[in-house]
């Protein structure tokens, strides 16, 4: 494996080195903003409480609605994970009676039971869409895995309030949403129905591309910070974007009608954000340049993979098709093998919340759960895909090809 490793890094170069001025140009990006906005050492000081005045928190608010074209912000600690994000969103803003369509097949599992679909309890009682007498319809993906643009084209009816777009590939063997391809559904969309809000959920996108959903007509947008955007630095948390209206309602979620954005106490972790924030295009970078690796590695010993080798990327997410779940296991422990944490743990199948399937996952990681750090994970269903994330440096990714075991 080593000099197949070393044959892909030759081969790679010029890739590497377009990686590189990308992460420039959105490093240059960041900065602008905090410059603009006289970012300081007094905005890292914190509140306690409710969170009143917080000037650090409502600096990285706005320097956040800057660097994604969007109108207004709201980044936080509270928000526990980007389904949790999605979902104040969700339910920030549909009412009973509306409709909430997805565009681009099935959500992500997560979603599931947020949804009250995809084989969860629709009578759970846990407050799910469904439960709420809000309906789900989604726009299926055609046999090539592709959004199915003449159906999309007339899915939009009355009581369609909301559209998902999910931009990363998810569990699913499809290719991810290009910026292109989100503006052409958002136009698609609006033309039906210019009121019909276009939500994405842009887990894994962030500052893979020179714009944000937001600066191409997308309303709403929410992720999570131990993804890319914390740049690993961040040790929770999420955020919101767009439309100044949508924002505070999905905020609202998140509080209590009336306390919106001005409340949410920091926790100290304002310093981390905004380092995480700055730091981001960097590991973004770096995390992309792994993909190509594995990919370039994984189509020479004949597997399937998606990226394929040297396709532009538009996530964090390399997925390769390895066809039994003795070798996704295998994987995922050879990946564990070779972390920084935890490296004498042995990954096993389980079941985790909000997930259809059972699920072995390598993760060790210095934030719990981060997916901008090297990780690797998979469904135990066939085509038992195992879907390889993040990486602080391509060359720790490197280190883990190098002593693969399958």
């Amino acid at each position: 494996m080593k000099e197949l490793v070393a044959a892909a890094i030759a081969k790679l170069a010029s890739t590497f080195a377009a990686i590189d001025l990308q992460t420039k140009h959105n490093l240059e990006w960041v900065l602008a903003a905090f410059r603009e906005h006289k970012l300081g050492a007094h905005h890292f000081a914190s509140v306690s409480g409710y969170g009143h005045d917080d000037a650090g928190r409502e600096l990285l608010d706005k320097v956040w609605a800057q660097i994604f074209g969007a109108e207004a912000a709201i980044v936080r600690v509270q928000l526990v994970s980007g389904t949790h994000a999605i979902a104040c969103c969700l339910f920030g803003i549909l009412r009973p009676g509306d409709e909430l369509l997805s565009v681009a097949g099935a959500p992500y599992d997560t979603l599931a039971q947020v949804i009250g679909q995809n084989g969860a309890k629709q009578d759970s009682g846990q407050g799910s869409l469904c439960d709420f007498g809000i309906s789900y319809r989604q726009v299926d993906l055609t046999a090539t895995g592709e959004i199915d643009w003449q159906a999309l084209a007339t899915a939009i009816r009355p009581e369609t309030r909301m559209v998902l777009i999910q931009r990363s590939c998810g569990y699913d063997w499809r290719a991810s949403l290009s910026i292109e391809a989100i503006a052409r559904i958002i136009e698609i969309v609006k033309q039906q129905n210019p009121h019909t809000i276009c939500f994405v959920d842009n887990c894994y996108g962030e500052f893979i591309a020179e714009q944000e959903p937001t600066a191409v007509g997308a309303d709403l947008v929410a992720g999570s910070l131990i993804k890319n955007p914390g740049g690993t630095i961040a040790t929770t948390g999420g955020y919101i974007a767009g439309k100044a209206e949508y924002v505070e309602m999905a905020a609202c979620r998140l509080t209590a009608p009336g306390i919106g954005t001005s409340g949410g106490a920091t926790l100290d972790q304002t310093r981390l954000m905004f380092q995480g924030l700055f730091l981001a295009p960097q590991m973004v970078g770096e995390a992309i340049k792994g993909n190509h690796l594995a990919a370039y590695v994984f189509d020479r010993l004949g597997y399937a993979v998606n990226p394929l080798p040297f396709a532009p990327r538009r996530d964090l997410i390399q997925a390769i098709k390895l066809g039994s779940p003795e070798k996704l296991i295998a994987f995922c422990r050879s990946i564990q093998k070779y972390s920084p944490v935890d490296s004498y743990v042995d990954p096993v199948p389980g079941h985790m919340p909000g997930y259809e399937s059972q699920l072995v996952m390598a993760g060790g990681t210095f934030i719990d759960g981060s997916t901008s750090e090297l990780s690797a994970d998979g469904p135990l269903r066939s085509p038992y895909v195992v879907y390889l994330q993040g990486g602080t440096h391509w060359s720790h990714v490197a280190i883990a090809l190098e002593n693969l075991v399958l």
